[in-house]
């Protein structure tokens, strides 16, 4: 009895050890797991064999027999792939060799565990996710040679031995990219998705309209990318009074966006498609204007800031343009929800309109001290839009703004505005995705020192979002207890008002992305900015540099 109690003793001190050597040796993963222990010893991956449950899914066996591809080539010596049955219960005997991937129905979606010993590596998730996020894990483990298939120093792979139990802390982990102001490349978007997939992000929000310009192929509404897509000049830099006047502007075709959805969905990433209105909606004015209040004339905005020409909801013609948007943006996107903007709205013209002010009466909306009636009449629009959006099986998404008034049930809101809009609506029964501004908005400066900071969004150093301050973010903070199972998780925004150049778009999202994907997945209790920082940031500093993403 004695001997069992010793052996028990020195098996916990042992594990004890081996969770600090963790610290010790640093295994700078980022986002860091949940729960890692180190064990001792390595596991050669230099062409070790690659097995994968085929019961996982077709997306997953996919995403393994990429991962395999990888360990394949010159320098490595190739690794076999194969789909066999009965991986689990030759996992559960020891007697699987190399790499195997196997499907574990008791953990929840995304979850996944990773056994490393000096014979194997067993990976054992509940589906696609899940093993989506192993392989990350892993190859941030390997040599980062493993991202581009090129020549590595030692063709020895190893990697140490350890076991990892890992799953988000948040089911929403995304970014936004604004290709409203300034166009990006399709090559550039999948760039960013691609980082996005090495840092366990999910979803990619894509704001696809503006005033100063309209991105997204509709075919029953040409003049939208005909005329709504370009301008005839841009501002030059915070000179709100000036115009380059050299022609700018571009769109993607609906085959196009079709790619990049199948890019995404192939990294785990969902695309959440924004057209945002009332408001934000000069462009399709330009294009279409007998949908606005006045009928114009109308032009694509040249300068940045918010177009008091807002799209007229007292007329029936601007629900049958939007209705045959919305529409033709499902059959593109698949995800569950639609944004539909709803910031930034100003009134005027609805004040002034004859067709608005008849819709008010005819719905009966009233001023009293909690809204007016004209912000009643967007709530009417969210809700009209939100209801057809249902019968499409799709979710809609607004900005806080769409808290103002009467919101419907159902509806996710977006809390840009600071974080009070997203405790409140939490409080009301509302799922949230966090995204202040104080913590999210990375087309802030990364720097208070803002005279050696390229052109940003912020003119106070104060409000400048350092890698600190970005990683210290908690989307909980303010949240009541009862009410925190309604935030949805938490993304970083980049508007691209100041930001024209795929160089700029690129240093300012890096480093701070890698503190995001810490805030997006890790508990409280995992995150540790002086590990970051000290050790597992400049590991993939390096990475970012050998993928050839510009970050200083």
């Amino acid at each position: 009895m004695k001997k069992r109690r010793l052996f028990s003793l020195i098996m916990a001190l042992t594990v004890t050890l081996f969770a600090t050597a963790a610290e010790k040796q640093d295994i700078n993963l980022i986002p860091y797991p949940q729960e890692l222990i180190l064990t001792g010893g390595t596991f050669r991956a230099s062409g070790a064999p690659v097995n994968c449950d085929s019961s996982l899914g077709e997306d997953a066996v996919k995403a393994v027999k990429r991962f395999a591809s990888s360990l394949s080539f010159d320098c490595v010596k190739p690794s076999s792939f194969a789909t066999p049955y009965g991986l689990a219960a030759t996992a559960a005997k020891g007697a699987v060799k190399g790499f195997a991937f196997i499907k574990d129905s008791s953990l929840k979606e995304g979850a996944y565990g990773i056994d490393i010993t000096r014979r194997a590596v067993v990976v054992r998730a509940s589906g696609f996710n899940g093993i989506l996020y192993a392989i990350q894990t892993i190859n941030q483990l390997l040599p980062k040679e493993i991202y581009k298939k090129v020549e590595a120093p030692k063709a020895d792979w190893t990697i140490p031995c350890m076991s990892i139990k890992d799953e988000p802390r948040f089911a929403w982990r995304g970014i936004l990219l604004d290709s409203g102001r300034h166009f990006w490349s399709i090559e550039e978007v999948k760039k960013i998705l691609d980082a996005m997939e090495i840092y366990k992000m999910n979803r990619f929000h894509w704001h696809l309209t503006e005033d100063q310009g309209w991105r997204i192929e509709i075919k029953k509404y040409p003049r939208l990318t005909e005329v709504g897509a370009y301008r005839r000049g841009t501002m030059i830099g915070r000179d709100f009074k000036s115009c380059d006047n050299i022609r700018y502007g571009g769109y993607y075709t609906q085959d196009q966006l079709r790619e990049v959805v199948a890019y995404a969905a192939e990294r785990g990433i969902t695309i959440v498609p924004e057209i945002d209105i009332p408001g934000h909606m000069l462009a399709a004015l330009a294009a279409y204007p007998e949908i606005g209040c006045t009928g114009g004339p109308y032009e694509v905005w040249t300068r940045w800031g918010v177009s008091p020409q807002v799209i007229c909801p007292g007329k029936e013609v601007t629900f049958e343009f939007l209705e045959n948007v919305f529409t033709e943006l499902t059959e593109i996107f698949p995800g569950e929800y639609i944004h539909i903007g709803g910031d930034e709205c100003p009134k005027t013209e609805w004040e002034q309109s004859a067709e608005c002010q008849a819709k008010i009466a005819e719905l009966g909306l009233v001023t009293d001290e909690k809204a007016t009636a004209e912000q009643r009449l967007q709530n009417y629009v969210t809700k009209r839009i939100q209801d057809f959006l249902a019968t499409k099986g799709r979710k809609v998404i607004g900005w806080d703004e769409i808290l103002e008034g009467d919101l419907a049930p159902g509806a996710t809101v977006m809390s840009w505005r600071g974080t009070k809009g997203g405790i409140e609506a939490a409080g009301k029964g509302f799922d949230v995705i966090m995204t202040p501004n104080e913590f999210c908005y990375y087309n802030y400066a990364q720097s208070e020192d803002l005279d050696n900071e390229p052109l940003a969004q912020n003119r106070s150093p104060k409000s400048s979002i350092t890698l600190e301050k970005a990683y210290g973010y908690d989307p909980l903070d303010g949240i009541p207890d009862g009410a925190q199972d309604r935030v949805l998780g938490v993304q970083a925004n980049m508007w691209t008002e100041y930001i024209a150049e795929p160089e700029h778009l690129e240093y300012m999202f890096f480093p701070r992305l890698l503190a995001m994907s810490e805030v997006q997945w890790c508990r409280p209790s995992v995150k540790d900015y002086d590990r970051f920082k000290a050790s597992a940031l400049g590991r993939h500093i390096e990475i970012l540099d050998f993928l050839g993403y510009n970050h200083k």
